[in-house]
Formats: C-alpha cells, structure tokens, sequence
C-alpha cells in the first residue's frame, strides 16, 4: 500500500492512496474543482480546520465527514461520523483513529473540549496529523505505533514554535515529520533544528499545492 500526501496550505491535507481513496485533513480554502473526497476528517470546530464552504466543495454523497464527539453539532450539516477518542472507524482498507490535541500552556485550545490529532492507517502506513496541539504526554505513547509520517503545528501563534514542535516529533518517532501550520515562517530551520535533536528522522518541507510526499 502506497500514499500520497498534498499540503494545501496552513494544516490541510489531501491524502490518495494507491487503491483510489480520497481522504482529506482539515480542508481549509480549498479551490473549486478539487477532486472529491471518499473520508474529511476535521480535527476540531474552529474555521480554519472545520471549513464547511471547503467542505462543501469536495462532498459527493457518500463522503463520510469524521471528527470528534465533541463537534457532533458542526458534523450533522453533513450527516458526519462524531468518534469518541479510542474508537477506530474502518472504511474498506482504511482506518481512522483520534487522539487527543491540547494547549498546556496557551488558552486556545484546552484540553475539556475534547479536540483531536488523527491517525489514519492504510496497509502498513500510518500518518499521523497533530491538529492544534502544544507537545503532550499522550504523544509518547505514539512512539509504539508505528508512525510512518507525522505532522506537527509549528507557527508558535496558537500551538508550538519550533523547538517544541521538534520536540513532539522526537517524542512520537516518525520515519518522517512534514511541518504545518507554520504562518509562512522558514522550514527549513525546522528541517535543522530536528537534525540536531534526531538525525534518524527525515524532514519533508512540501509546497502549496504542489509535488506529494509518496509513502
């Protein structure tokens, strides 16, 4: 099993796997005539990571829109799947998982509201997208799973600057770590960064809407 894996800017994805699938991470100002999506996953209800007009734009009729129990209200627009954390939906040879993503430190995003990072997991794949999160506990507990590619907020506004952001990867163990969310500040430093802190791990800095990282 192959994936590949679009930025399309600020924390939203498009992921194709080699069987077709469509699946989509937070979509946020998606263009008109984006191919449509099989599975949209939304990490949280805030609009730059839960646009219903994105939505919207790549939604066919059986598109299934996934996130957590907590937005049960934002998802029934779209007749969505609300997951409680520790629930795995499986869609023929995928699965989605939530976990939790928080602030310790920043107001933004707490911990009560009960907000998701996802694992999405085809073959012997995984990927991992943190949603708006700081570094937190249940991040090590990744290490044990396998991460194939892991992407980390690192911007600072609203979650993590990059020595925190690096940190967290270190902690999860991805083959790979792609950073997001980065409010147009230098990769590359990122890139640098985390070779210091873990050499073992690649940096994949993808552009807008362009070339995919294929797993």
């Amino acid at each position: 099993m192959t994936m590949e894996i679009f930025w399309l800017g600020h924390a939203a994805f498009k992921i194709k796997t080699d069987s077709g699938r469509v699946i989509y991470l937070d979509p946020y100002q998606i263009k008109k005539g984006e191919e449509k999506a099989d599975i949209v996953v939304s990490t949280h209800s805030h609009g730059d990571h839960f646009d219903a007009g994105s939505i919207k734009k790549i939604f066919k009729d059986d598109t299934v829109v996934i996130g957590p129990a907590s937005i049960s209200s934002d998802l029934s627009q779209f007749n969505g799947k609300p997951l409680k954390f520790g629930e795995t939906f499986d869609y023929k040879d995928l699965s989605i998982e939530l976990i939790p993503a928080y602030n310790i430190k920043k107001p933004n995003h707490p911990k009560s509201n009960e907000w998701a990072g996802i694992i999405v997991r085809s073959g012997d794949k995984s990927v991992y997208h943190a949603g708006d999160t700081e570094r937190i506990p249940e991040m090590k507990e990744l290490a044990s799973k396998n991460i194939t590619v892991a992407m980390m907020p690192c911007g600072g506004t609203y979650t993590m600057d990059f020595d925190e952001a690096t940190d967290s990867v270190v902690d999860v163990k991805p083959e790979i770590a792609i950073p997001m969310h980065n409010w147009g500040k230098d990769l590359n430093k990122f890139k640098e960064l985390l070779e210091k802190k873990e050499p073992s791990i690649k940096v994949a800095i993808l552009e807008k809407g362009g070339e995919p990282l294929k797993i």
